[in-house]
């Protein structure tokens, strides 16, 4: 997995957290517990550089816009972390700022943000400028060092964001976001069914392997498509 997953990009400046997580010596080498939430651009390597400047922009602008929206400001997070076709934030363990209101608030949110944008888009230019993303949310500890962050429970949210069956997912509905969860995640959120947040919707669509452990991976597919990827489900879950 390429550095850029899970390293912070230098030439951000460090956050007050980040700042005060290195400095803090009982803090020194000690992982720190954060929502992680992260988001890749759909097609991010066949656009022109222009259009790329402009996908990421917007793409600043509408996540901040929905973490906002559920009340999770930047007082609750880290910097977002840059990472070329997409960003990282990593938002603090505090009671402003649950797991499950990113769950039924600011997903929801983003999804309807990137909706009305792509709708916005003149039609000849939609097919270059439209904005849809693949969603990752996990949970665990992140270690910080002088040159940003990193650990196994980012390794397992990029690999999540990375699986081939996400990307695949994204090109099948119609929605201009596909939200993948961990099964940690599903474990202590989504099952308990949560207002907003219908357990349903989610399929265990993903595996993966890190350190020689595997991870399952839950796809949030919409109630209204559910029934048009039931039969690429039941291949993917087939042995060969």
């Amino acid at each position: 997995m390429p550095n850029r997953t899970t390293r912070a990009n230098l030439s951000n400046p460090p956050d007050l957290e980040l700042t005060r997580v290195r400095s803090s010596p009982t803090a020194n080498g000690l992982p720190h517990y954060r929502t992680i939430v992260a988001l890749d651009i759909e097609c991010s390597t066949s656009r022109p550089d222009p259009v790329k400047a402009e996908l990421r922009n917007k793409t600043y602008e509408l996540f901040d816009a929905a973490l906002c929206s559920a009340g999770i400001q930047g007082d609750h997070r880290d910097r977002f972390i840059d990472r070329g076709d997409g960003v990282l934030a990593l938002i603090h363990p505090v009671d402003q700022a649950p797991k499950a209101l990113v769950l039924n608030h600011a997903i929801p949110s983003l999804n309807r943000l990137l909706t009305e944008y792509n709708a916005s888009l003149p039609p000849l230019s939609r097919p270059q400028r439209q904005l849809r993303v693949r969603v990752v949310i996990h949970a665990g500890e992140v270690h910080y060092d002088t040159n940003g962050c990193f650990g196994e429970a980012l390794d397992v949210a990029f690999r999540l964001l990375d699986a081939s069956r996400v990307k695949k997912t994204l090109r099948e509905v119609a929605d201009p976001l596909v939200l993948v969860i961990s099964g940690d995640l599903y474990s202590s959120v989504v099952r308990h069914g949560y207002d907003g947040i219908d357990q349903q919707t989610f399929h265990p669509l993903v595996r993966v392997q890190i350190a020689g452990k595997r991870y399952r991976g839950w796809i949030h597919i919409p109630e209204q498509t559910t029934q048009y990827l039931v039969t690429q489900m039941a291949a993917y879950r087939r042995p060969s």
